[in-house]
């Protein structure tokens, strides 16, 4: 998904939402932050599997 409009325009626009949908936004908004950041320090637990000498396990005998 790409697009051509500004982090500006894009507030302009959420300005003109009725306070309820901007609060549900805010909302949605702060559930996929969270998730993101959940998601990212996960990673660090698995930083481990990336060792180029576990891919001996990969190879088929």
């Amino acid at each position: 998904m790409s697009s051509n409009l500004t982090k500006e325009e894009i507030k302009e626009m959420i300005f003109q939402l009725p306070v309820a949908e901007i609060v549900a936004l805010m909302a949605d908004m702060e559930e996929k932050v969270g998730n993101l950041t959940m998601m990212q320090l996960a990673e660090t637990g698995f930083e481990e599997w990336n060792d180029p000498e576990e891919d001996i396990y990969n190879d088929e005998a």
